[in-house]
C-alpha cells in the first residue's frame, strides 16, 4: 500500500504576505475571498496593499457566517463567483478556516489561508472541526492534504484580542499531551513516529516564553517570542496532527472539550481555553503528577481555568452533560488503556480537589 505525506507549507513574519504572487500565481489569477467578518477587516488594508502588488484579482470577498456549519459551507459553494475563482483564501480564526477548507474540497479548488488569530492549528492541518447551527459539536471533516499554502502575518495577530493567543497556547499544549499518551505501547509507523516527536518539547517552549508573548500582543507588537509561540500552535501542532492517524491525534481533553459544547455556556468559552482544563484532567488520571503540577502552575499565571466554575460548569447536571456526551467520542477509544466513565468522574473529582 503506497505512502502519500502532505505537509504544511507556510510563510510568517510582519511581511507575510509579500510572498502571496510567488505562491498563488501558478494557480491561476482569479481569488474568491472568503472569511469571518472581523477577520476580514482587520487583515484588509496590509491584504490588499499585498495583491495590488500581485498578479492576482479578487472575484468576490464574501462573510462565511459565524459558525463552522455545514449551513455555511453550502452557502459559500452556492455563490458563482465563488464556483468560478481559479483559487480560495480563507481569512479568519479556527472556525472560518475550518468552514472554508471544506468549501475548498468540496468544489476543488486551491486553498490559501490567512490566520488572523492564533488560537487553533486550523489554518495548517487537514481536519476540519464541524459544529450545528447552535454550535454543539458535530464530527470532523478531512481534506486529503492541508492548505496549498499558509500565510501568517504576526502583525495582524499581534492586534488581534490577546484571548485567542491565550486560548491558542491552551489547545496547543494539548497535542503534545494527547499524542504522547495515545500512542504509547504501540509500534508506530513512520509519519506516526514523525508526527509523535515533532511536538515534544512545545509545552516547554510554551511555558518559556508563552507570557511574553501575550504581552507582545497586549501591546500590539510582533516580537520573536511571538513568532515562536505562533509556530508552535500554527507549526508544530499542524505538522502533528497531519502526520499522526486520527486515532492517536487527540485524547481525553478534547473528548472533554467536545462534552462541554453541549452546554449552553459552550459559545462563551473558547475552544483552547476549554482544552486546557481537559489536560489537567488526562495528566491526573495518568497519574503524571509531576508534569500536571507544572502545566497547572503555568495556566494559572496566564489564567488559564483550572477550575470547572471558570468555564460556568457550576452543578452536578452540567457535569453529568458534559460527560455523557464526552463518553461518546472516538478520541477516548485509542488508548493505552480504557477511560471509563468512573475514572472520567474521578479525574474531574480530583482536579477540582486540587489546591
Amino acid at each position: 500500500m503506497s505512502l502519500s505525506v502532505n505537509l504544511p507549507n507556510l510563510t510568517i513574519g510582519v511581511d507575510a504576505f509579500d510572498a502571496i504572487d510567488e505562491y498563488c500565481s501558478q494557480f491561476g489569477t482569479t481569488v474568491a475571498i472568503l472569511g469571518g467578518e472581523k477577520a476580514l477587516a482587520a487583515s484588509k488594508e496590509r491584504l490588499t496593499a499585498a495583491l495590488e502588488k500581485s498578479s492576482l484579482e479578487v472575484a468576490t470577498v464574501q462573510v462565511y457566517g459565524k459558525e463552522a456549519s455545514y449551513t455555511n459551507v453550502e452557502k459559500m459553494k452556492a455563490i458563482k463567483e465563488v464556483q468560478d475563482a481559479d483559487m480560495i483564501f480563507a481569512v479568519g480564526g479556527g472556525r472560518a478556516i475550518d468552514t472554508i477548507k471544506v468549501v475548498a474540497r468540496d468544489l476543488d479548488k486551491p486553498l490559501f489561508t490567512f490566520p488572523t488569530l492564533a488560537s487553533v492549528s486550523a489554518p495548517t492541518s487537514s481536519v476540519c472541526v464541524m459544529y450545528h447551527d447552535n454550535h454543539e459539536m458535530a464530527g470532523l471533516a478531512y481534506r486529503k492534504a492541508p492548505a496549498d499554502h499558509t500565510f501568517i502575518d504576526t502583525q495582524i495577530i499581534a492586534e488581534a484580542p490577546v484571548e485567542y493567543l491565550w486560548a491558542g497556547i491552551g489547545d496547543c499544549m494539548s497535542k503534545e499531551v494527547e499524542t504522547s499518551f495515545s500512542s504509547r505501547g504501540r509500534d508506530l509507523s513512520f509519519e506516526n513516529r514523525l508526527g509523535v516527536n515533532i511536538v515534544k518539547g512545545t509545552n516547554d517552549k510554551l511555558m518559556a516564553v508563552g507570557a511574553e508573548a501575550l504581552e507582545a500582543v497586549r501591546n500590539q507588537e510582533a516580537n520573536q517570542a511571538l513568532e515562536d509561540v505562533v509556530l508552535e500552535i500554527i507549526g508544530a501542532s499542524a505538522y502533528a496532527s497531519v502526520l499522526v492517524e486520527n486515532d492517536i491525534n487527540s485524547n481525553m481533553a478534547h473528548a472533554y472539550y467536545y462534552g462541554y459544547t453541549v452546554l449552553p455556556q459552550a459559545h462563551e468559552h473558547l475552544h483552547g481555553e476549554v482544552v486546557s482544563y481537559g489536560i489537567l484532567l488526562l495528566l491526573t488520571m495518568d497519574q503524571q503528577f509531576e508534569y500536571r503540577d507544572r502545566m497547572k502552575a503555568f495556566m494559572e499565571s496566564i489564567k488559564l481555568p483550572t477550575k470547572l466554575a471558570a468555564q460556568g460548569v457550576t452543578t452536578q447536571e452540567d457535569i453529568d452533560k458534559l460527560v455523557d456526551k464526552a463518553m461518546t467520542m472516538d478520541d477516548l477509544t485509542f488508548s493505552p488503556y480504557t477511560i471509563t466513565r468512573e475514572k472520567f468522574e474521578q479525574a474531574i473529582r480530583d482536579v477540582e480537589a486540587l489546591d
